[in-house]
């Protein structure tokens, strides 16, 4: 209709007046008499327009999130937040590398055993079968998982995380607002291996969160769309929740897209094209899921098979590869709702109560029990 059409319920056009239309226009007014409910309901174009309004204001509320960035915190503080924290730092890059360190402060701990000698990455030779579905094993995931492994020209640990040049320092870089403003991003980047989770973004935030990655763990839909967040990184891990996930790596591997149906499954769309050679693609092993879920359970007053956060999960890879290991952005402070939930995001730290997935009371226990024996630093102070 266009604008200068009458609506359903307009009067008539002067015109159509004067040709002699006194029953069709008397037709065509409202009735506005005392006792009609015809005055309080609105008519059929006015009906379409309010519901069409109230679906796009619904799907917009459930959408824009999910497609569109979030605003990004503000950079404006030229001195660490916490100078004493940040000079504690600069001071343990200071000292010499100490072979074995962690894995000798990890044997105080109760649950030590159970954090030993895991697999990193999946091989050839994994078993045929798996006992839980993913992301705590691969049960039901074989074929797609074969396939996968075929696409991969290299398995197993890369050079730069097999040791071969004696003691190595590492940092699992949290997502946490805690890292806002705290200037770690050149001690970060001094590290030999640096391990990120999803699209935890480096660009534009080198000055707090460091510039190189050597492990981006990550599953389909958190990997980062911009090809800047893999200028500086090394491996690229992926965490199997789903069969579909090995479907999407062997995409992005041999440059083959995805059918239209297989995107239909993903719950937001995912990268078609990550700029990295073949190489550089591994899969996480879900042993390392499944343990640190069950370290977990010992933490917590849920039973069942915990699933932890990719960041837990990040920690136990760490102590399997590191002599030394330093935690950064981790620990979120409940006590302050209105706070930073992200570093790289202005979202209020109140956002976590809506997530029921993961137990993050439970995993800061076991982060700040690793902390208080000495198998990992906290160079935020938020454990």
């Amino acid at each position: 209709m266009s604008a200068g059409d009458p609506g359903d319920d307009s009067p008539l056009l002067p015109e159509a007046v004067e040709a002699g239309t006194p029953g069709l226009l008397a037709h065509r007014q409202p009735i506005t008499t005392p006792g009609s409910w015809d005055f309080f309901f609105l008519s059929r174009s006015q009906n379409l327009a309010l519901g069409a309004a109230l679906l796009f204001g619904c799907y917009s509320a459930v959408l824009i999130p999910a497609y569109f960035p979030l605003k990004k915190a503000i950079f404006n503080d030229p001195r660490p937040k916490n100078l004493v924290l940040f000079n504690r730092s600069a001071s343990l890059l200071s000292d010499p590398c100490r072979p074995r360190w962690c894995l000798n402060r990890l044997k105080r701990l109760p649950c030590s055993e159970g954090l030993l000698d895991i697999p990193v990455f999946v091989q050839q030779d994994v078993p045929s079968s798996w006992d839980l579905p993913p992301p705590l094993g691969l049960r039901g995931s074989e074929e797609h998982l074969a396939l996968a492994l075929a696409s991969l020209p290299q398995l197993g640990l890369p050079p730069s995380l097999r040791g071969e040049g004696g003691c190595r320092r590492c940092v699992v870089v949290g997502n946490g607002g805690v890292l806002h403003g705290s200037h770690l991003g050149a001690h970060i980047d001094q590290y030999d291996v640096i391990i990120r989770m999803n699209n935890a973004p480096v660009s534009g935030f080198e000055r707090d969160a460091g510039s190189r990655t050597t492990v981006r763990l990550l599953y389909p839909e958190g990997a980062p769309h911009s090809g800047n967040e893999y200028r500086e990184t090394t491996t690229v891990a992926l965490v199997v929740f789903k069969s579909l996930d090995l479907d999407w790596l062997i995409s992005v591997v041999t440059r083959r897209p995805l059918g239209f149906w297989s995107k239909l499954w993903f719950w937001r769309e995912v990268v078609e094209d990550i700029p990295l050679t073949r190489e550089s693609f591994r899969i996480l092993h879900p042993e390392i899921i499944r343990r640190t879920g069950q370290v977990l359970q010992r933490y917590t007053l849920t039973r069942g098979k915990m699933v932890p956060t990719l960041g837990a999960s990040a920690v136990v890879m760490a102590l399997q590869v590191c002599d030394q290991v330093s935690l950064a952005g981790f620990g979120y402070d409940m006590q302050h709702p209105q706070s930073q939930l992200h570093y790289y995001e202005a979202v209020p730290m109140d956002a976590m109560k809506a997530q029921v997935v993961h137990d993050i009371g439970a995993e800061k226990l076991f982060l700040r029990d690793l902390v208080a024996a000495g198998a990992t630093t906290d160079l935020t102070g938020a454990l």
